[in-house]
């Protein structure tokens, strides 16, 4: 599969994010479709050709989540990646139940988001051989202390850090020596992919949350 057949539709409503991101992604050769509104989007969007999108959470009208249940009703095999600066773990938590295969923070790391990018579109092309490989992160889950995992399920399912540390009557500054541990300990380099992992394998139970 050549590389200029490969189409990233980009759905933000910031310009100057929207015009950097385009950028990024023709400069290593990718198609990039840019569109200012969810709805602009799914009324142009085809399924024809290998294809994923980069989906900002919060903008007018139609936000992200909405474009990602319409997607869904549609029966859309595009791969969903949400790029936002707004990653409270409710939000996460939908988005990855509803489908997403990724959930990247902004400002992002130029070379995580392209190699997100290259994943999804591996997805797109073999839907058989995509996903998170549950067994590597149940093994990296397996070697945490049980502090460390005491840690770990209030941190995926929204607790703040002062939370958890009157819940386990620790001090905050250990919740975040332990936070980091747990954060090294799954190779997770944010919030949204430790909670993208925990809900691979099953750790994070099933509920619906809205975005805050």
């Amino acid at each position: 599969m050549e590389m200029h057949q490969q189409r990233v539709y980009v759905v933000d409503d910031d310009q100057g994010m929207l015009e950097s991101t385009v950028w990024l992604l023709e400069s290593v050769g990718l198609q990039a479709v840019p569109f200012t509104s969810g709805q602009a989007f799914l009324d142009s969007c085809s399924e024809d050709i290998p294809a994923c999108v980069l989906l900002d959470i919060r903008m007018p009208g139609m936000g992200g989540l909405a474009v990602q249940d319409a997607l869904r009703e549609r029966g859309s095999q595009l791969p969903v990646i949400f790029v936002s600066a707004h990653a409270d773990v409710p939000i996460v938590v939908r988005a990855f139940r509803a489908g997403a295969v990724d959930f990247i923070e902004k400002p992002y790391n130029e070379q995580l988001l392209l190699d997100s990018v290259q994943r999804a579109l591996r997805q797109r092309a073999r839907p058989a051989a995509a996903g998170p490989q549950a067994s590597e992160v149940q093994q990296r889950l397996d070697q945490l202390t049980p502090r460390e995992r005491d840690v770990l399920l209030p941190l995926v399912q929204g607790r703040s850090n002062r939370e958890i540390a009157e819940q386990l009557g620790i001090s905050v500054k250990t919740v975040d020596l332990y936070r980091s541990r747990v954060m090294k300990r799954m190779q997770a380099d944010s919030l949204p992919a430790l909670v993208g992992m925990c809900i691979g394998v099953g750790l994070v139970e099933p509920f619906t949350l809205q975005p805050r």
